[in-house]
This record gives structure tokens, C-alpha cells and sequence, in this order.
């Protein structure tokens, strides 16, 4: 039944991973801030994951934090690479598309 409700978190990630949105700072801090949430939360889709899965999360997260700390004035050219890393740092943590329910 929930899987029919909205939610927002879930809309977020959508609209910030989607191709056609242009990414900027505060969609790179959001996504980092709600993947710490949800590794501080020990979200059960997080448990679910095997060890090197979390790694591998864990490696494009710092990639990705590291960058927006180094450079901060590149996301327009850095913008595919860094919905990529963060597509790889939420692994788990959202359904794919086609597994959507519409509202």
C-alpha cells in the first residue's frame, strides 16, 4: 500500500538523476546528505546488499563527495559523471523506474 504513496524523497532522487535536469550543488549535497541519513538509519535495503556492493557504494559516495569539495565550479562539465556516481552511491536505496508505482 505504501509503494501508492507519494513519495517526495523518492520524486527527488528521480528528478535529480533524470538526463534531461541540470544538475547543480545543492542536488549533489542533497543526494549525499540523504544517503548518510539512510547508511545512519540502517535502511533494510542497505542490509540487504553484499559487502562488496556497500564498498562499491561507498567508493563513488567519497568520489563524489571529494569532487564537490575540490571542484566547486564544474558541475556543467562534470554533471554525467556525477548523476553516475551518484546513481552507483544510492545503489539499493531506490526501485528502478519500471518497479514505480504510479500515484
Amino acid at each position: 500500500m505504501s509503494a501508492l504513496l507519494p513519495n517526495p524523497a523518492e520524486d527527488r532522487f528521480a528528478q535529480i538523476l533524470r538526463p534531461s535536469h541540470v544538475l547543480c550543488k545543492d542536488d549533489v549535497v542533497w543526494m549525499l546528505e540523504y544517503i548518510k541519513k539512510k547508511v545512519a538509519e540502517k535502511d533494510p535495503r542497505l542490509l540487504e546488499l553484499s559487502q562488496p556492493r556497500l564498498l562499491q557504494n561507498y567508493q563513488y559516495y567519497s568520489e563524489t563527495a571529494m569532487l564537490l569539495i575540490h571542484r566547486r565550479s564544474m558541475f556543467d562539465q562534470e554533471a554525467d559523471r556525477l548523476k553516475a556516481w551518484l546513481r552507483e552511491a544510492a545503489y539499493g536505496l531506490y526501485p528502478n523506474p519500471e518497479d514505480r508505482q504510479p500515484f
